[in-house]
């Protein structure tokens, strides 16, 4: 599974770890992750995330 970066501010979305902080678990793909989600550190909305080069 990809990472992806949030172009706002470069906190890394890592499938393999989720964000178990916010309720998402390890292993979740960035790809089910809700249309609401935001970046934990700026709140960037998921549109701002690319995948990691």
């Amino acid at each position: 599974m990809k990472k992806y970066v949030c172009e706002v501010c470069g906190w890394v979305y890592d499938p393999a770890l989720g964000d178990p902080d916010n309720g998402i678990a390890p292993g979740t793909s960035f790809e089910s992750l809700p249309e609401d989600f935001v970046c934990p550190i700026c709140e960037a909305p998921k549109s701002e995330f690319a995948p990691e080069s």
